[in-house]
């Protein structure tokens, strides 16, 4: 995971955006809270831009959320509970069916999104952690059918397993494993490289990687890889660290945000069949201080559009396409643990930056567009809220 402060601040020197130090204070300085009732805040950015947070319920360390289509919520707790909530607050048992988890540090069970014709078919798609033998561990990706109960309950059946991080390795950071399906209706799936560093650029493992496949698992002929077979062939991009959000933009562009080492969070702008560079290539260090080249050494490597030194420690991404809030239309939102905000990025074509940042004073693990157009999201760890945003009147 990211620390919140390093030692010493590369000096970066490529294109793109990098938020220093003193900016950071200047975003902090303008996100504050007001007065305002027990139960409802309003947090300001920079740029007078404010919301409501109203707390709709807790959770035991929540990790991920979706909308089911009636407006209920389905939301993952990371000791392998999967919930199902009403917008009003009203909490399900847990569902049955789902895969047992190997729970500890950064493992559990993860992201959850429904398949693009869950109307019809009632499909949802898990992530989680997944034990192996010797004290290793993976990344697992199931589907299942949700089976809905009168008493507003459910079951998960049919469950299969169509996608795994090989190998299984030892150690519990750095699964990734967020789930998007792309416009065109192929999965995306992000795969840390499990804090080993060399897997993100060996082409033999899917860690550090950004995975395409069918809906159903198979790996589709036109990947770029596709013709070496094996593992090889599920790959989309290489030189990942730990990706933590994933979103496709209005024109179908995919954007995926992760953890950096010691400095340089990245956000990239994520193309077919390239190489992002990590470990050969950071804009952080890493933690014993050893340094990392600078992406600008490097040209060879797609650099980020983002790179934040001090870290935001990223998590959660949406790209908004709301009309609550119309000023915020095709913005992304980026949930900050570390940072403990909620991190708006504006978007030109290809270009990007950090346009506002809103001090939530509690790590934020999730952010989901409601469909409503609100923004909703949940607090990291232990008794982490569920919040709804709305304007501020």
């Amino acid at each position: 995971m990211n620390q919140t402060s390093i030692v010493r601040k590369k000096a970066v020197h490529r294109p793109g955006v990098v938020v220093t130090g003193f900016a950071i204070t200047l975003f902090f300085l303008g996100a504050i809270f007001s007065t305002a009732p027990a139960d409802q805040k309003t947090a300001r950015g920079e740029g007078n831009k404010s919301f409501l947070s109203t707390p709709v319920a807790n959770f035991a360390e929540p990790w991920a959320m979706t909308f089911l289509p009636d407006g209920r919520l389905l939301v993952t707790e990371k000791a392998g509970r999967l919930l199902i909530l009403s917008q009003d607050g009203k909490k399900s048992g847990p569902l049955a069916g789902v895969p047992a988890v190997d729970y500890g540090g950064q493992g559990g069970l993860g992201d959850v999104i429904l398949h693009p014709f869950f109307s019809k078919n009632r499909l949802i798609y898990l992530s989680y952690a997944e034990a192996g033998g010797r004290d290793t561990r993976g990344a697992a990706v199931a589907r299942a059918r949700l089976v809905l109960a009168p008493n507003g309950g459910g079951r998960l059946v049919d469950l299969e397993i169509i996608w795994r991080q090989e190998p299984k390795v030892a150690g519990r950071g750095h699964f990734g494993h967020r789930l998007a399906f792309s416009p065109d209706g192929f999965l995306f799936i992000t795969s840390g490289e499990r804090q080993k560093f060399s897997p993100a650029q060996d082409m033999k493992q899917n860690l550090g990687k950004i995975i395409r496949l069918n809906d159903d698992g198979s790996v589709p002929a036109s990947n770029p890889f596709a013709d070496r077979g094996g593992i090889t062939k599920q790959i989309w991009t290489l030189g990942h660290r730990n990706p933590l959000g994933i979103a496709f933009d209005a024109q179908g562009r995919l954007w995926s945000h992760e953890m950096g080492p010691r400095g340089g969070d990245e956000l990239n702008l994520i193309k077919r069949g390239e190489n992002y560079g990590y470990p050969l290539v950071s804009d952080g260090d890493h933690y014993d201080g050893t340094p990392i080249p600078d992406h600008a050494t490097r040209p060879e490597f797609t650099a980020p559009k983002i790179s934040w030194t001090p870290v935001i420690a990223p998590a959660g991404f949406i790209i908004y396409s709301g009309d609550m809030f119309p000023q915020w239309k095709n913005s992304g939102f980026i949930g900050g643990l570390a940072s403990q905000a909620l991190i708006r990025v504006a978007f030109e074509g290809e270009r990007a930056w950090e346009a506002e940042r809103f001090n939530m004073g509690k790590r934020i693990r999730e952010v989901e567009q409601g469909p409503d157009g609100a923004i909703w999201v949940l607090e990291d760890e232990t008794g982490g809220r569920l919040l709804k945003l709305t304007p501020n009147p």
